[in-house]
């Protein structure tokens, strides 16, 4: 159950052209928003190897590897890079699929969307492959207790550091304050 409402009604959403879905869990893959997207703007989806398994279509559905680019259109380049993350929506399908973030290159900008993450040095590799990032979106939070969360989930100091790694211009914390996953 959400602890906040969505900030915009889904009847108030602009046409949406790209969907980008970080992993398979299910605070960040909700199947029946999905199939209202597909239904409302027949979006092109981009997800890492083995998650389009989870939906009902394929054709608007790609899947990359670390790494991987497509092109969207003649100003949109989507690359799916490493995170430290995991996958799976039971305990028996851990790691049966493929989690990430993204670089959009668009229109001569850099944006980072990080997905869910803990913090290690992707965040390097990531700006050794592509530079300086414009605007980085880093996930904070479910961090808490550290000793449990630490690998998979970045406290605020944490994201500050994947921040000065990215050489981001801006960065925008996202990733909390939606569900009641943990202690914080």
């Amino acid at each position: 159950k959400r602890v906040h409402k969505a900030a915009v009604n889904f009847d108030d959403l602009p046409p949406i052209d790209v969907v980008l879905i970080s992993h398979d869990h299910y605070d960040h893959l909700d199947l029946d928003t999905i199939d209202k997207l597909i239904k409302a703007f027949n979006p092109k989806i981009f997800v890492g190897l083995g998650v389009a398994k989870r939906f009902n279509i394929k054709n608007n559905v790609t899947e990359l590897d670390w790494w991987e680019s497509r092109k969207f259109s003649h100003n949109l380049k989507v690359t799916f890079v490493e995170v430290q993350h995991f996958s799976g929506r039971t305990l028996l399908d851990r790691f049966s699929t493929l989690w990430g973030g993204f670089v959009l290159e668009i229109a001569g900008k850099k944006i980072y969307f990080g997905g869910d993450s803990g913090y290690s040095d992707h965040y390097k590799k990531t700006f050794h492959r592509f530079g300086y990032m414009d605007l980085s979106f880093l996930p904070i939070g479910a961090y808490a207790p550290r000793s449990f969360m630490e690998d998979m989930h970045m406290d605020p100091k944490q994201a500050v550091q994947a921040h000065l790694d990215l050489k981001s211009k801006k960065s925008i914390g996202m990733h909390y304050g939606t569900f009641q996953l943990t202690a914080e």
